[in-house]
């Protein structure tokens, strides 16, 4: 990836789930009753935490029940969960601000030169606060439920309805009114039932919050639209799409963010190649398969399991016998839009599988390097299988173009199927300007083709010895915060007459620099010759965007679980029969540019929005001080 697609990733940071609506509600009540107790001086204790309750928690719990009921009739898309979270965070909102205009009363009190703000300012800063939370309640609401201005202002107006319908019936305001009866002001007039300061709230009061919320709902709108031109202009489509699909998945693990994905895709036909073993009886029958190498030319992200993320266990999931998923040569443009995706390549690769011929003889290994880039390859048969990597230098995704053309250059020696393997292992994180992507027409790209070509003429003239597989798979302690996905750790080990070669794969997202050589030079100690690879899951990536193999876990913990795999593997050595098969997959794509072009504006959309929301923060707060005054 490069360093604009790597902060898009890293945006995964931010993934979580959203508590149950009524974990929420309570934590809401909770924090109210606490405020009314600092807020609050009653003669009583409880009497403050229930006035904190009633004045503070009342609209919290309104908005949380009433916003997913209404929002849903208007066809929208809030649920409970969402609808508490957001009310709970605006009750936040609203204590913090008040909060703060406690302590400059407090502390601007003494000061000479400044008048005594008093609490005036305080019931100021309320009103501020009840348009603030319906801003943000009109932002989320076009967000994620897509409604237009008009309607959004619906749901968003209920917890600052309630809030200000409160301070109407307890401050006496009906008392200003000459309208109603006895009846009427019984239960609209109430201002002995609450604390005395809310006598100080006036009819103009509440006209001064109405002009405030029209005057922050005309800026939330501008400011959409602002930040939403360049997104349809370049990619024709509205960043709040993309904001409620990202809100859907972190705070429910919807998969509307797919939905926005696919908006922006392409089709496009990638190769999945199967390399299957499957064990002899003793009338030299085949019996149940062993392992199952499955490469699709795909990338395994964007993000979590959002698209392809989790496309290596899904892969490895389908497999009769041990399923080996490993990196593919394919960039960030070859994610898959949606996981229903996975379903396709699932489908061509059991094709695949169906269609293998198998060999009962291999070759020894070879291993070629040329310029930064070292091939390890074995064939099977009249197919063959090719580890590329450029460690010890720092490398990460092959273009896909490249692996295809390194395929073509490996069988012009006479194959008949190449699988090209990234291997994926040596990577120095999100630093520099493109972190070692391998593009059509770089220096990189030549050398993988000419090692290519070598090892192919190489294998196609070698001979076919017997062939054994022995394999071992532990599942690990270690979770995707340490970098290592569910898959763990898998060891095939191949003999071919008396040589020996170990393939490794961790479930992981590359490694940190030099330890893909420590590894191998532990592992060669037990056979002749051995590379580690990585699958790329991008599972790893909801914790941090470069969470690599060796950067959270200890590495000789990893070297002895490696090594003590390569033994078992080595000991679970029989006779087997191999061989390959390709099959072509129609999927839908991120496509050519498209991630680059999405992780820019995505990057620049967060960058400059902060300004511009500041900016927008700053104008509309200094009208509404104009306001306050005016009035």
């Amino acid at each position: 990836m490069t360093a604009t697609q790597g902060d898009l990733a890293a945006l995964s940071r931010f993934i979580f789930r959203a508590p149950r609506w009524y974990a929420s509600v309570g934590f809401a009540l909770l924090i109210a009753a606490v405020t009314g107790v600092a807020a609050f001086d009653s003669r009583f204790l409880l009497e403050d935490a229930w006035q904190g309750v009633f004045f503070i928690g009342i609209p919290t719990l309104a908005a949380s029940v009433l916003t997913p009921w209404v929002d849903r009739r208007l066809d929208g898309q809030l649920t409970p969960n969402r609808a508490s979270l957001l009310a709970l965070f605006c009750e936040l909102v609203t204590v913090g601000l008040l909060t703060l205009a406690a302590v400059v009363v407090v502390v601007s009190d003494p000061l000479p030169l400044l008048p005594p703000l008093g609490q005036g300012f305080v019931f100021d800063v309320l009103l501020v606060a009840l348009a603030s939370i319906f801003a943000v309640r009109l932002f989320v609401s076009m967000a994620v439920s897509g409604h237009r201005l008009l309607w959004a202002v619906v749901p968003a107006s209920i917890q600052t309805l309630a809030g200000g319908l409160l301070l109407f019936v307890y401050s006496g305001t009906m008392t200003y009114l000459e309208i109603g009866g006895p009846l009427t002001r019984s239960y609209l007039s109430r201002p002995e039932q609450a604390p005395e300061a809310f006598s100080a709230f006036v009819p103009g009061d509440f006209v001064v919050l109405a002009v405030i919320c029209a005057l922050y709902a005309a800026s939330t709108w501008l400011f959409l639209v602002i930040i939403d031109q360049p997104w349809k202009r370049s990619l024709g489509v509205s960043v709040l799409e993309f904001i409620r699909g990202f809100i859907g998945h972190i705070a429910e693990g919807s998969r509307e963010l797919e939905d926005f994905f696919e908006q922006l895709g392409e089709e496009a036909v990638v190769p999945v190649t199967v390399l299957s073993f499957r064990r002899t009886t003793e009338d030299g029958t085949r019996g149940t398969e062993k392992a199952r190498f499955v490469l699709p030319m795909i990338h395994p992200g964007p993000m979590g399991e959002i698209g392809g993320g989790n496309l290596p266990q899904r892969v490895a999931a389908s497999t009769e016998g041990l399923g080996f998923p490993p990196h593919a040569t394919a960039g960030h443009d070859f994610n898959l839009v949606t996981e229903r995706e996975v379903d396709t390549v699932i489908d061509a690769a059991n094709r695949a599988a169906e269609r293998v011929e198998y060999a009962e003889r291999a070759t020894a290994s070879q291993q070629v390097t040329r310029g930064e880039v070292g091939v390890l390859a074995q064939a099977f048969g009249d197919d063959a299988l090719l580890v590329t990597s450029y460690a010890p230098n720092y490398a990460d995704d092959v273009d896909y173009a490249v692996g295809l053309s390194a395929a073509a250059e490996a069988r012009a020696g006479g194959l008949r199927e190449a699988m090209v393997v990234d291997a994926h292992n040596s990577n120095n994180g999100l630093s520099g300007p493109d972190l070692g992507h391998v593009t059509p027409g770089s220096q990189r790209s030549f050398d993988m083709l000419g090692a290519a070509r070598t090892v192919g003429i190489e294998l196609g003239d070698a001979p076919r010895q017997r062939l054994r597989l022995g394999v071992a798979w532990d599942r690990t302690d270690w979770t995707p915060t340490d970098g290592i996905g569910p898959l763990g750790v898998r060891v095939a080990v191949v003999e071919a007459g008396e040589q020996r070669t170990a393939y490794v794969l961790v479930d992981g997202n590359n490694m940190e620099p030099g330890l893909r050589d420590t590894l191998v030079d532990a592992i060669t100690s037990h056979v002749d010759a051995a590379e580690v690879m990585t699958t790329d899951t991008h599972i790893v990536n909801t914790i941090e965007a470069d969470n690599q193999v060796g950067a959270a876990i200890d590495h000789e913990e990893l070297e002895a679980l490696v090594v003590g795999l390569v033994d078992r593997a080595v000991a679970d050595l029989e006779p087997v029969v191999g061989g390959m098969a390709s099959e072509q997959a129609r999927v839908t794509v991120f496509g050519n540019d498209r991630t680059e072009t999405l992780a820019s504006h995505a990057n620049a959309m967060i960058s400059m929005g902060g300004a511009l929301a500041a900016a927008f923060v700053i104008g509309v707060t200094a009208v509404s001080v104009l306001v306050f005054f005016l009035a």
